[in-house]
């Protein structure tokens, strides 16, 4: 009777296991689809050395270190990254059951696509200062504890098999996971980086940089965000609001009949981003630096035609063409 208690117990463990890995899978997709939507607003600004565009930037870096982090938190308890097939379609849905009532679509920056978008994605846990197995979670940073408590619970083996390590950015650095303080350390970094603390939009840990939330809100502001008598105030240097091409919300299964040379462009874009993610997935999967940084030299090529759809005006005048995405297609 025991040993079958302990049969069924271990079994259990296993699934448990497996759902880990399928909730860090959601994570990386989760990263991943925030990537079309700031890339979209960060392409759409003229210049790209304006201080919002900058803001951006530095929020686009984040998120790619964010999915690099939970890479190696599934590799390291021998899970497989999926990567180049799951990107989700836009409008929709975050993956992995986060903020369910949000609908995610793609568009230039504007204040609208500010508030409806890039803060809804971001919102804090606790407020702005103040699908897995069914689950769903109101924030990203509930999502992640859910991940942190699971890994407490099972103490999972970590092997530090394929792991990528090296620069993202000029700020920051991906490390190997190889222990649960590890993983408590990078699930800390990805959430106070995306939505700050329960108590302040930044952290001491991270240079007192603020929080993703905050960066998109002091966009919304026109005023960077600090502290003023002990209190968070918009009333930093100024913000302006970058002038921007006026790229269109893409449309549910992308551009209806689009010129050629629209859909050429589109064609270019889609394929050199499926490189990207087939990459960045052999990368994790076999523990390849080279494929990762290949991934990251293509990351740069699709700016050109990504701009060049958001200087063609759409043929009823509503706006501007702009990458749709469409990589499954």
């Amino acid at each position: 009777m025991l040993q079958l208690q302990n049969f069924y117990k271990l079994k259990a463990q296993k699934e448990i296991l497996t759902g880990s890995r399928t909730v860090l899978n959601a994570a990386i997709q989760l990263e991943l689809a925030t990537l079309p939507p700031y890339l979209c607003a960060w392409w759409s600004i003229k210049d790209l050395q304006a201080p919002a565009a900058r803001l951006i930037r530095t929020v686009l870096i984040e998120e790619m270190l964010h999915m690099g982090l939970v890479a190696n938190m599934l590799t390291t308890i021998g899970g497989k990254p999926q990567i180049s097939t799951v990107l989700p379609t836009y409008p929709g849905p975050l993956p992995g059951g986060v903020r369910p009532q949000l609908t995610v679509y793609l568009a230039g920056l504007s204040k609208t696509y500010l508030d409806e978008v890039c803060k809804q994605i971001e919102y804090p846990e606790s407020g702005p200062i103040a699908f897995f197995l069914g689950e769903t979670f109101p924030t990203i940073g509930a999502f992640y504890d859910a991940i942190l408590e699971a890994f407490k619970e099972l103490q999972p083996k970590m092997t530090g098999a394929n792991q990528l390590t090296g620069a993202v950015g000029p700020k920051h650095e991906l490390y190997a996971i190889n222990t649960l303080a590890d993983v408590e350390k990078a699930i800390n970094e990805i959430k106070v980086q995306g939505e700050g603390t329960s108590l302040s939009p930044d952290s001491d840990e991270f240079e007192g940089e603020l929080a993703h939330y905050y960066k998109f809100d002091e966009i919304s502001h026109g005023q960077r965000l600090i502290q003023v008598d002990g209190m968070w105030k918009y009333a930093g240097d100024v913000v302006p609001f970058p002038e921007t091409y006026q790229m269109a919300k893409v449309p549910k299964g992308g551009w209806n009949n689009p010129p050629q040379e629209v859909q050429q462009l589109l064609d270019t874009f889609n394929n050199t981003f499926q490189l990207v993610l087939d990459n960045l997935e052999g990368a994790w999967n076999n523990g390849n630096q080279d494929l990762l940084n290949t991934a990251i030299g293509d990351m740069f090529q699709l700016k050109e035609s990504a701009v060049k759809l958001m200087q063609t005006p759409l043929p009823d005048g509503s706006g501007n063409y702009g990458p749709d995405f469409l990589i499954n297609s």
